[in-house]
C-alpha cells in the first residue's frame, strides 16, 4: 500500500484516527483488505510490535479476542498503551519458539525490523534505517505455554510477522496448529536474516499440515525489481474445520 494511501486511511477511519493521535501509533491498514471476511473470532498476533496489527484485527472484529506477542520491551510498553482501555486484547512479552527459555534479540534502528536471527546486508541494502543497533535479552515459549486450546474459539487466525523466524515460531505454535482456520504469515523470497527459511519452504510447512495457499498479497520490492517479501495467506483445507472453504 502507498504510504500516502496508508496515511489517508488512518486518518479517515475513526478508530485508527482516534489511536494515532493518542499514542502515535499507525495501524497497519495495508492489512484490511486481507482479513475483511474472514469472519474472525479469536486472533494470535505473534510479532506485535507496538499494536500495528491488532488495530486492524481490532476495527475488523471488534468482538475478537486478541493475544498478542511482542518480546521486546519499548514495543511492548507501547502496546500496552494503545491497547490499555481493551480488555479482550492481551499481550505477552515472549517470542514464540520451539522451546522455552531465553536468547538474544537482534535489535534493528527501526525495531519492527529486529529478529532473533542475524540481520543480513540483504536487509540493510534493501529496507533503509534497519541495521542493527543492539541486542536485548528475551525471553522464548511455545504458544501452548501461554494460552491453551480453549482460548482458540470460533475461528481463529494465526498471524506471524517475526523477521526470518516464521519457520521456528510455527513449530513453536505446533500443538496448536490444528486449531486455526487461517495462518497470515509475512515470508521472505530472499536471505534478510542470516539462516531464515525462504517462502517456499514456509509454503510448503504449511500445505504438509492441511492448509492451502488462499491469497498472495503486499508484495514489497525494497530496492530490488522484483519482490523481496510478501504476506501469505493460508485456509485450513480439511472437511468439517473451522474457516475451511
Amino acid at each position: 500500500m502507498h504510504l500516502l494511501t496508508k496515511i489517508a486511511r488512518v486518518l479517515w477511519i475513526p478508530a485508527y484516527r482516534r489511536a494515532f493521535l493518542r499514542t502515535r501509533v499507525a495501524a497497519s491498514t495495508e492489512h484490511d483488505r486481507i482479513l475483511a471476511g474472514l469472519k474472525l473470532d479469536t486472533v494470535i498476533d505473534v510479532g506485535a510490535n507496538r499494536g500495528q496489527f491488532a488495530l486492524c484485527a481490532r476495527h475488523l472484529y471488534p468482538k475478537a479476542r486478541i493475544y498478542s506477542f511482542e518480546p521486546l520491551a519499548r514495543p511492548a510498553a507501547d502496546f500496552r498503551r494503545v491497547f490499555s482501555a481493551d480488555s479482550a486484547v492481551r499481550l505477552f512479552q515472549n517470542a514464540i519458539a520451539p522451546q522455552r527459555g531465553s536468547t538474544e534479540m537482534h535489535v534493528a534502528r527501526w525495531d519492527g525490523s529486529s529478529s532473533l536471527l542475524p540481520i543480513s546486508t540483504a536487509q540493510n541494502e534493501n529496507f533503509p534505517f534497519t541495521e542493527a543497533a543492539g541486542r536485548e535479552t528475551v525471553t522464548t515459549a511455545r504458544l501452548a505455554d501461554c494460552i491453551g486450546a480453549e482460548a482458540l474459539v470460533g475461528t481463529a487466525l494465526l498471524k506471524l510477522d517475526v523477521q526470518g523466524f516464521e519457520l521456528d515460531a510455527l513449530r513453536g505454535c505446533e500443538e496448536l496448529l490444528s486449531r486455526f482456520g487461517y495462518v497470515y504469515v509475512e515470508a521472505s523470497f530472499i536471505e534478510l536474516y542470516v539462516g531464515q527459511a525462504l517462502a517456499s519452504e514456509v509454503v510448503g510447512h504449511l500445505l504438509a499440515r492441511g492448509f492451502r495457499l488462499a491469497c498472495v498479497a503486499n508484495l514489497s520490492y525494497g530496492r530490488s525489481v522484483q519482490p523481496i517479501q510478501a504476506d501469505f495467506l493460508f485456509a485450513k483445507d480439511q472437511p468439517g474445520v473451522v474457516g475451511a472453504r
